[in-house]
């Protein structure tokens, strides 16, 4: 009746559809693994037990790190008194695992080649007078059919197992003889082009992964040497900017609102070459200067054009009203992206705080954490490890924020944190960090240049 039927024993045939994985042509017949010749299990084998020269053997973890599809020859070796006592298979025996770290793994099969009978270790079996060609059999236990039965019968989690008896109960397709000789050369042509082609996938994929943060990084760096938008000779050089920002702070100190800053530094260029005036003494600071950028540009240490050296207004979050929202730097995604939003009371947070403003550069100083940085949309209160500082002059926020991204400023974090458990970046550490600072308008356009490159590398 066109259907597939088992007679076991002397009890009656069995319909057995339900357990055929797939069609297959006229000429072949389904088996059961086990009336095809014997497995044969292994005998232990002990890593002491190896010697330099000796009879070859063959130990169940070698399958899995030593041979391959097939092999002639072996790698260990025992003597004569440890190989008498030892089940022993021979030329086109199928050896295959009955232990391993995963049931995908599991009964993994090569196949000997070899003219010497050869001992099999425990953990191991092999298949044995079979009558078939034998790199057809083991590309049967190999392939993705076998994989899922091994994985649906297999026990064990730290420690799989399966037994002969299960290899033996699975459904086995077997062609004619010569068919299986032709299947088998088939296979062996396409298997240098299919292991060029699972080459070329992983490094496909491995882009495809790396690529998008690599494009970002490159992205950033280019932006912040003047690379990835023109200057525009009307621009107001970034040079007036810094005389504005200096206005603003004697305002400020004259005020009261500000403290002097008693190591006040002061870059400049002469002779090709950067000079620093801080605490009255000039020095060279070419070996700092990480790379060139346009004349129009001004290097200046971070400190001198934010509130970062300003001594910080904390308080307990129990005084700070409930509705305040409270970040922590578990609320920040790697990259800036805010999470989730808290408010105090909500949170229930205790111990000193930091105030910050709408606007506010907020940064983490925890290593693992630096590149958690993002733009305060309005007041709150943060924790100590997250400094919250703002720029002079109408400085870009989002200029310095991608500048802090940046893969100069992240190596250069690298190698200035302190501590081992976690390192963090020091407050002097960051104000003395160099800031490349274009002018105003530049400022602008490379932010809105970065935004639009960055636009469809974040959907990922």
């Amino acid at each position: 009746d066109n259907l597939p039927y088992e007679k076991v024993g002397k009890n009656e045939p069995v319909c057995i559809a339900d357990e055929i994985p797939f069609e297959i042509p006229e000429s072949w017949e389904w088996v059961r693994c086990s009336t095809i010749g014997s497995m044969i299990r292994g005998k232990g084998i002990k890593r002491n037990e190896t010697v330099e020269i000796g009879l070859p053997c063959v130990r169940y973890g070698e399958i899995y790190t030593t041979y391959d599809t097939e092999f002639t020859e072996t790698s260990s070796y025992i003597p004569a008194e440890v190989d008498k006592n030892c089940n022993h298979f021979n030329y086109g025996d199928i050896i295959f695992t009955l232990t391993g770290e995963n049931k995908p793994d599991i009964a993994k099969a090569v196949t000997y080649l070899g003219n010497k009978p050869v001992a099999a270790g425990g953990d191991l079996a092999y298949w044995t007078a079979h009558g078939m060609n034998p790199l057809f059999l083991m590309y049967y236990l190999n392939s993705p059919y076998s994989i899922e039965m091994k994985k649906h019968l297999a026990t064990g989690d730290i420690i799989v197992h399966i037994s002969t008896s299960k290899i033996g109960s699975f459904l086995l397709p077997i062609p004619p003889l010569e068919e299986q000789n032709r299947i088998v050369k088939k296979i062996k042509e396409l298997i240098p082009h299919i292991k060029e082609y699972q080459e070329k996938l992983i490094v496909s994929e491995n882009l495809s992964t790396h690529f998008p943060e690599m494009l970002k990084k490159s992205i950033l760096q280019e932006a912040v040497m003047g690379k990835l938008v023109p200057q525009d000779p009307n621009d107001e050089p970034a040079s007036v900017l810094l005389d504005r920002i200096h206005a603003e702070k004697q305002a400020l100190i004259k005020a009261g609102k500000l403290k002097k800053d008693k190591h006040e530094s002061i870059i400049y260029r002469r002779d090709n070459s950067h000079y620093e005036k801080l605490d009255g003494v000039e020095r060279c600071i070419d070996d700092e200067i990480p790379f060139d950028i346009p004349d129009s540009w001004e290097w200046v240490r971070l400190g001198i054009v934010s509130t970062y050296a300003t001594p910080k207004n904390k308080t307990n979050a129990k005084d700070a009203p409930t509705d305040m929202w409270g970040l922590d730097l578990e609320d920040i995604e790697k990259g800036g992206r805010l999470l989730r939003r808290y408010s105090v009371g909500e949170r229930k947070a205790i111990g000193d705080k930091t105030y910050f403003s709408q606007g506010d550069i907020l940064y983490s100083k925890l290593r693992p954490y630096l590149l958690k940085i993002l733009i305060a949309p309005e007041d709150g209160i943060c924790t100590p490890e997250i400094v919250p500082f703002r720029m002079f002059g109408g400085i870009d926020h989002e200029y310095i924020v991608y500048y802090l991204r940046s893969p100069y400023v992240d190596n250069f974090i690298n190698t200035a944190t302190y501590g081992v458990k976690m390192p963090r970046a020091g407050t002097e550490t960051m104000i003395s960090l160099l800031v490349p600072l274009p002018p105003i308008n530049e400022q602008h356009r490379i932010v809105t240049q970065i935004n639009n490159a960055l636009k469809p590398l974040n959907k990922r």
